[in-house]
């Protein structure tokens, strides 16, 4: 213990393989990994490694950076393992916390500082669900972060300047094939206005060549998937930029102020991250008043340029966990030096409610588990008696060191109730599946491998569903006309808005409903049991 102590970036290590990597593949595959994923199995079945493909149509929505990544890891630990689809979501999510804790180090040169600030970010509720996801944001984030470390060494050092600037094109070019242009616009750009506001650039004239070398293999490895997608496939490209495009302005358009309450999207660090946004309060408390004024700065910039955009999505806050991570490590190390002889009530209040939630919830989590998992039939109770006891345990230690104002060991325990609450609680998740017509799209897929009968969508596809089945499914109905396979006997998928549309294409032939296939984790009284995760499979014969 007292070499990690003397090792923070090895502590701070074991903590994020802990929180991004243990039970990886608890949770079900939402609609947003099941395109990364299907995408990726197509890339090592079919070789649609560049014209990028989702059920065998053009999918250029997304740069193919996260899917590469993916199908790699696939390739090494089996195409049908959910854990090694989301292993590089989970490596890149690490891979940004310990780039922000050695960036924090050098511009603060405070070890302190710089580990709270990022267990703080490596904790944080989207930081930990987008890192536990196969999805595109935390890639290009993650990879946008990486680039952002090696500039700012371009800017406060004289050492190694084009090999900094070779190094942060590499890791921009990265953000972009990850999701384009997004972690320019709300990460870099606020980055750069906030540390020129705060530290000034200075006129060195031997960083305006790194510069230019910087921008122009940024935009060479940026743009290159771009150019070729669209001279080899123009219609499409030109057709999913122009859907895109307009859904910035006329999809999930939100007010402008939608985006008042991002701080609560750090989870269980909402309060400290609400505390450490008060400049008027803090500034003067900061062990380094010009790192403070940057990292509010550049966390203001980030809400202040999403804000603008009319499409509006809580998930779009991601890159703004990562500044104000930083930020609220500020009131945080704060505390650590001046809580014990806080007198003020308007000070200590605010920190006693924060923790003492916190251990409340850990010393009641056996009767709130049980409550809520009492009438499920799957429960796994070995590991609902772990999490009760090692929760009720930090609960406990919490409330004792809160007594003793001992703010730097309630902090740890903090991190250590997320950190548990995955090891022990993620097993749990399973038994949110409490849908009794469950039927998994495999079965479908192991029915037609042994009668080899083609299957076929009848209107549209759901990518859980296909990834879920494990192989393409042709669709039947092409924009206006519908293809009626030439075979006498197939099966057909139809879902609830279709069956009206169905009986009618298929008049003249035999229909035989053979089953119903629900991926639901709800059951179908629930308002979370969606009619997209279902079908009805048909024989259909001439």
């Amino acid at each position: 213990m007292k070499y990690l102590n003397k090792n923070p970036l090895l502590l701070l290590a074991l903590i994020c393989i802990t929180i991004f990597m243990v039970h990886l593949d608890a949770l079900w595959v939402n609609i947003m990994e099941a395109r990364n994923f299907v995408t990726a199995r197509e890339m090592l079945q079919k070789g649609n490694w560049v014209l990028t493909t989702l059920n065998e149509e053009p999918r250029y929505q997304k740069p193919p950076l996260p899917t590469w990544l993916s199908a790699g890891s696939a390739f090494l630990f089996g195409i049908k393992s959910v854990f090694a689809m989301r292993i590089p979501a989970a490596l890149v999510s690490i891979m940004m916390v310990l780039t922000t804790y050695i960036f924090t180090r050098k511009l603060t040169n405070n070890n302190t500082y710089a580990l709270v600030s990022s267990l703080i970010l490596a904790t944080s509720f989207f930081i930990v669900f987008s890192g536990r996801n196969g999805q595109w944001d935390i890639f290009t984030h993650g990879f946008m972060m990486l680039s952002i470390y090696q500039l700012y060494l371009l800017f406060s050092t004289q050492e190694k300047k084009y090999k900094r600037a070779l190094i942060a094109a590499l890791f921009f070019g990265c953000s972009f094939m990850s999701k384009g242009p997004v972690s320019l616009y709300v990460l870099l750009l606020p980055f750069l206005i906030a540390y020129g506001l705060v530290f000034t650039y200075k006129k060195k004239t031997k960083t305006i060549l790194p510069l230019l070398l910087f921008l122009m293999v940024a935009l060479l490895l940026s743009a290159w998937w771009h150019v070729y997608t669209y001279l080899l496939d123009p219609e499409k490209v030109i057709a999913t930029t122009t859907k895109e495009t307009s859904n910035w302005t006329n999809y999930n358009v939100r007010p402008f102020y939608y985006y008042w309450s991002f701080f609560t999207q750090s989870g269980i660090w909402c309060i400290p991250a609400f505390i450490g946004l008060l400049y008027p309060y803090l500034k003067d408390r900061v062990f380094y008043k010009k790192g403070y004024q940057f990292t509010i700065l550049w966390t203001f910039i980030s809400v202040l340029l999403l804000s603008i955009i009319p499409e509006k999505k809580s998930r779009y806050l991601l890159p703004v966990l990562i500044p104000m991570a930083l930020n609220t490590g500020f009131y945080i190390e704060y505390l650590f030096r001046n809580f014990k002889d806080l007198k003020d009530k308007r000070e200590t209040i605010p920190v006693y409610f924060n923790f003492g939630i916190i251990a409340f919830i850990g010393i009641a989590s056996p009767v709130i588990g049980y409550l809520f998992l009492k009438n499920t039939p799957t429960t796994p109770w070995g590991w609902y008696i772990a999490l009760s006891i090692v929760l009720s345990a930090i609960g406990v230690l919490i409330f004792q060191q809160l007594k003793k104002k001992e703010i730097k060991r309630v902090t740890y325990l903090t991190v250590a109730f997320i950190v548990s609450a995955i090891c022990f609680g993620m097993p749990l998740a399973t038994s949110t599946l409490v849908n009794k017509n469950y039927k998994p799209f495999t079965e479908l897929k192991k029915w037609q491998d042994k009668t080899a009968v083609s299957v076929y969508e009848f209107t549209y596809f759901t990518p859980e569903i296909i990834w879920d089945y494990g192989h393409t499914i042709p669709v039947l109905k092409k924009e206006d006309s519908i293809h009626i396979p030439k075979a006498n006997t197939f099966g057909v998928l139809v879902g609830k808005e279709d069956v009206t549309l169905f009986e009618t294409t298929f008049k003249d032939y035999q229909k035989q409903k053979v089953a119903r296939y629900d991926i639901n984790p709800y059951p179908t009284d629930s308002k979370k049991h969606k009619t997209r995760l279902w079908r009805d499979f048909y024989i259909i014969k001439k």
